[in-house]
C-alpha cells in the first residue's frame, strides 16, 4: 500500500461519484514527485485552468523584481500607474495588492470592461491597509509593477518563475486545456470571455508537474526559486489584526502572505503550517514545510467542489497522515 492510498481514493471517489468530472492528483517531497495519477478522462500531462493558483506565481514573479532591487513590497501602484487612485486619500502599494489589502472594488472576472478599466474603477471598499477583503483585480496592478519594472511584458517573469525549476508547463493560452470549468455559466462566468483577458490573478492554466516543481523548490528552500530571505519574507503574515471581511473572515483560521494563504490556525486541518492557495474552479495547491510535502489536486467544477459540499480540508489531512 501507498503512504498516500487513502489521498488516492478520496480524488478517485469524487470523480467516480462527483462532482468532479475528471482530476489529477500529485504529491511531492523536496526531492521531487512521489504521487501522480489521473482520475477519469484526464491524463497526468493535462492542462487545467489553475484559476486563482495564478496569484502565488504571479505573487513570485513580483518578489524576482524585488530580490533584484527594482521594486520593494511598499512601491506604490502609482509609480506604474500613475492614473490609479483619482479621489483616493490613501496609498495602495504592492504589499496591499498581494495581501488583500488594497481595498480596489473588485468587478467581475469576465468584466466586459476589461482589467485596466475595473482597476481604475473610482471609489474604494476601504483604506488601503486597514482591512482584509479577498480581490482578483489587485493582480491587474501586480502585473503592471512586474511590467514597469523589468521593462518587459509581465508574463515573461511569470515564464521565469516555471524555468527557475524546470516547470515548462505554465500558460495563458486556454485552448492548451481540454478541460474548460463545467457549469462555469451557471455560476456566473463567461469563460471565453474570461479566458481571453489572460488575467493575471486567475487566468493561468499549468499541469500538477508544474506546481510540484514550484512547491519541491520551495520544500528544498536552496534558492532555486527565490532566496531563503524571500521565503520567510512571503511567508510573514499581512493581515495580521486586521478585520477580516467576507468571504475570507477571521473564523476561517488564515492571514493573508505575500500571496500565499496563510492557513496557521485553520479549524479542519491537521497541520498548522500549510499554505498554499486554492482556485475557482476546485483546484488545490498546499505545502506544509514541516511535514516535508507538497500536493496538487486539479479538476474543473465551476465554482469549486465546495458548493456540492465536499470539504477539500479532508484531502489536505489525507495528504499530511500519509506524509
Amino acid at each position: 500500500m501507498s503512504y498516500f492510498d487513502h489521498a488516492l481514493a478520496w480524488t478517485r471517489r469524487h470523480v467516480e461519484q462527483g462532482p468532479m468530472p475528471s482530476a489529477v492528483l500529485g504529491i511531492a517531497t523536496a526531492d521531487g514527485t512521489v504521487v501522480l495519477e489521473a482520475f477519469g478522462a484526464a491524463s497526468v500531462d493535462d492542462h487545467y485552468p489553475l484559476f486563482s493558483v495564478t496569484k502565488p506565481i504571479v505573487g513570485l514573479a513580483a518578489l524576482h523584481q524585488v530580490e533584484q532591487g527594482r521594486l520593494t513590497p511598499d512601491t506604490p501602484l502609482t509609480d506604474a500607474v500613475p492614473e490609479f487612485g483619482a479621489g483616493r486619500d490613501d496609498v495602495v502599494r504592492l504589499r496591499h495588492l498581494v495581501s488583500h489589502t488594497s481595498g480596489i472594488v473588485e468587478p467581475a472576472m469576465d468584466d466586459p470592461q476589461g482589467l485596466r478599466r475595473g482597476l481604475l474603477e473610482p471609489g474604494r471598499d476601504f483604506a488601503a491597509g486597514t482591512a482584509s477583503r479577498y480581490s482578483t483585480i489587485a493582480f491587474e496592478g501586480v502585473a503592471a509593477l512586474i511590467e514597469h519594472a523589468s521593462g518587459a511584458p509581465w508574463e515573461h517573469s511569470v515564464a521565469k518563475v516555471g524555468e527557475r525549476v524546470g516547470a515548462t508547463g505554465f500558460t495563458f493560452d486556454a485552448d492548451a486545456s481540454p478541460h474548460d470549468p463545467i457549469e462555469a455559466a451557471e455560476q456566473g462566468l463567461d469563460y471565453a470571455r474570461f479566458a481571453a483577458q489572460r488575467h493575471p490573478g486567475a487566468g493561468l492554466l499549468g499541469r500538477a508537474e508544474d506546481l510540484l516543481a514550484v512547491g519541491s523548490a520551495l520544500l528544498r528552500d536552496d534558492g532555486s526559486l527565490v532566496s531563503r530571505v524571500t521565503t520567510a519574507a512571503m511567508l510573514r503574515p499581512l493581515t495580521a489584526g486586521l478585520p477580516k471581511l467576507e468571504p475570507y473572515t477571521a473564523s476561517r483560521g488564515q492571514d493573508w502572505g505575500f500571496t500565499w494563504n496563510l492557513r496557521h490556525s485553520a479549524p479542519g486541518l491537521l497541520a498548522s503550517d500549510t499554505f498554499g492557495h486554492g482556485g475557482w474552479a476546485g483546484t488545490e495547491f498546499g505545502i506544509t514545510p514541516s511535514l516535508g510535502i507538497c500536493f496538487v489536486l486539479l479538476t474543473n467544477v465551476g465554482g469549486g467542489i465546495g458548493r456540492y459540499g465536499v470539504d477539500v480540508d479532508e484531502l489536505h489531512n489525507a495528504v499530511a497522515a500519509g506524509a
